[in-house]
């Protein structure tokens, strides 16, 4: 297993538990990926190290699988924004909307209002700027959406897709849980001491700081490879483009923004968000505080990628890495950056489950493993 984040380490236990010797290398010195969790030696407030993850997700099988390794507490993830000079609650809601425009307004009213504002000249939007323009206004759109996407892309949302915006979140009541599945909630103990939990088997080794080449991957009968895809051919086409973070920690005496996550819309204020951390276990008490302000930019080659931006070229560029992939012998590309997409954690740990159990299925029936068990392209 290249890589001891979430793809590795459940592959891993799932053929570790049927019998395979596995190894799991990670050039980290730690666990987790960018799930990774620590207790901030100043505070003692648990961070999550490369910004917050909250666990949500309608997949019962999943649920039950996390909760094999750690207890999970409830959490709602409930963000605010400031723009303009005031703090608004998000996803858009009826609150949002009554506070926004200075009204009353009942949820009929409120989806009559927002429909007369919306563009309805656009009738098949195809950027990012065109399918908010068309279910929200210009007005929210400008607020929300406009600023917060050009930091957080590093471009203008003309330039992007609709489909980054194709389920746009908007709710005509006072519901301000940012999730809509069933299951949500955080680790009591943090990810990284739940992915210890599900690597604890006699039958897997992990090695920290450890660099994985091709050739060293040779002297195994497979590979799961998680790392970048095109970080397993030494980049040999270009490299694909990603966002990163950069992440600015300041630590306060008491409650800093009282919530977890505030966003900032305004393009004149430089960071995207900041996050403060004692806020995501509210079932811990801790006098001081620690926040990080977050900043988006272009993903250099000794930075850590975070998003994917996957637009024409590097979709391009992705299925020629794609057809290498799939001429590669005893390697399978799993995960987030394995397969170049954007995924949250419960598809990590359902692609990951179903990615060992089709590898069972091939030893089994003595077939090949093929490079991808989910279709990147």
């Amino acid at each position: 297993m290249v890589g001891a984040g979430l793809s590795g380490a459940v592959i891993g236990r799932r053929l570790a538990e049927q019998g395979h010797k596995i190894t799991v290398m990670d050039g980290r010195p730690h666990i987790g990926g960018n799930c990774h969790t620590e207790r901030d030696t100043e505070t003692g407030v648990l961070v999550h190290l490369y910004g917050p993850h909250i666990f949500h997700t309608d997949d019962e099988e999943v649920w039950a699988y996390v909760n094999r390794f750690a207890t999970f507490r409830p959490y709602k993830n409930r963000v605010k924004t400031t723009t303009r000079g005031a703090v608004y609650s998000l996803p858009i809601n009826l609150h949002t909307i009554n506070q926004f425009f200075g009204q009353t307004l009942r949820p009929e009213e409120a989806r009559r209002f927002i429909e007369a504002k919306a563009d309805t000249t656009i009738s098949d939007p195809q950027t990012f700027e065109e399918q908010a323009l068309r279910f929200v206004g210009r007005d929210l759109y400008e607020a929300f959406f406009q600023g917060y996407t050009i930091k957080q892309w590093g471009c203008s949302p003309t330039e992007l897709p609709a489909s980054i915006l194709k389920r746009l979140p908007v709710r005509f009541n006072y519901d301000d849980n940012y999730f809509f599945h069933r299951f949500q909630g955080m680790p009591e103990e943090g990810y990284t001491a739940m992915i210890a939990r599900i690597l604890d088997h006699p039958n897997i080794t992990v090695h920290l700081e450890a660099t994985v080449t091709r050739d060293r991957a040779a002297a195994f009968d497979h590979v799961f490879y998680s790392g970048p895809i095109d970080g397993w051919f030494d980049f040999r086409l270009g490299r694909l483009g990603y966002r990163t973070l950069d992440f600015e920690r300041f630590s306060h005496k008491g409650d800093w923004q009282g919530c977890a996550v505030m966003n900032y819309g305004d393009v004149d204020v430089p960071w995207t968000r900041i996050t403060e951390h004692k806020h995501f276990a509210p079932w811990e008490s801790h006098d001081g505080s620690v926040l990080y302000r977050e900043y988006s930019r272009a993903c250099g080659p000794d930075d850590i990628p975070y998003y994917p931006i996957r637009q024409v070229a590097e979709k391009s560029l992705l299925a020629e890495y794609v057809a290498l992939a799939r001429a590669e012998e005893n390697v399978t590309f799993t995960g987030r950056l394995g397969t170049y997409r954007y995924l949250d954690m419960d598809v990590t740990i359902r692609e990951a489950l179903d990615c060992a159990a089709a590898y069972l299925r091939a030893v089994g029936d003595g077939g090949a493993m093929p490079a991808f068990t989910v279709n990147p392209l």
